[in-house]
C-alpha cells in the first residue's frame, strides 16, 4: 500500500481566490510572503497555523481567480503535498497536477463530514492507495480515525506507485 500527506489545515471557506492563497503586495519581494498571507479566516493565523501542514481540507471553489501558476507554485514550495475539496476550477487542477500536487474531490456531503469530526483537532490525513488500486481518504487525530474511499485519478495512482510525490511511502 503506498501512502502521502500529513498534518492537515482545515479552511472553512467557499471561494478561496488565487490572491488569498498567494499573491505579492506592492513593495514586497515573493520570498517575504508565504501562503494564505491575505485569507480573511476567523481565527486563523498563517504564520502559526501553515507551517508543517502537508494537507489542505476546504470546500466550494478552492482556487479561483487570477495569477493560478503562482499560486500553484507556492503552495507546492510551501510543502502542500494534498488538497482535498468539494470543488476546484478544472484549470486550476490542471496547473496543481502539473506540480505534483494531489487534487481529491469529494462530495460536499463527506467534505462536511471531515469538518464536524477533525476540523477543530489536530488532524493528520493520508491518501491511502492499495494494491489492487482502490484508494481512499483516511483522517487520524488521537485514537479517532476515519477513512473516506473516493477514485484517484490515474495519473496521481500512477504517481504515487512510482514514489513521484515526497513524503509518500509503501506501508
Amino acid at each position: 500500500m503506498k501512502q502521502c500527506g500529513g498534518s492537515t489545515l482545515f479552511l472553512d471557506k467557499t471561494n478561496i481566490t488565487t490572491e488569498e492563497i498567494f499573491s505579492i503586495p506592492e513593495g514586497k519581494t515573493e520570498k517575504e510572503v508565504k501562503i494564505f498571507d491575505n485569507l480573511d479566516l476567523t481565527g486563523f493565523e498563517p504564520k502559526r497555523d501553515v507551517p508543517g501542514k502537508k494537507v489542505i481540507v476546504s470546500r466550494d471553489n478552492f482556487g479561483i481567480g487570477e495569477n493560478q501558476e503562482s499560486a500553484a507554485k507556492a503552495l507546492k514550495a510551501a510543502g502542500i503535498l494534498t488538497i482535498v475539496v468539494s470543488t476546484i476550477g478544472s484549470e486550476f487542477k490542471k496547473i496543481l497536477k502539473n506540480e505534483n500536487i494531489v487534487v481529491v474531490d469529494l462530495d460536499k456531503k463527506t467534505i462536511e463530514d471531515m469538518f464536524k469530526t477533525f476540523s477543530e483537532k489536530d488532524t493528520d490525513c493520508l491518501v491511502l492507495l492499495s494494491e489492487d488500486g482502490t484508494s481512499k481518504i483516511k483522517l487520524i487525530s488521537g485514537s479517532l480515525s476515519k477513512s473516506y474511499t473516493f477514485n484517484l485519478e490515474e495519473f496521481y495512482k500512477k504517481l504515487l506507485q512510482e514514489g513521484g510525490l515526497t513524503s509518500c511511502k509503501n506501508v
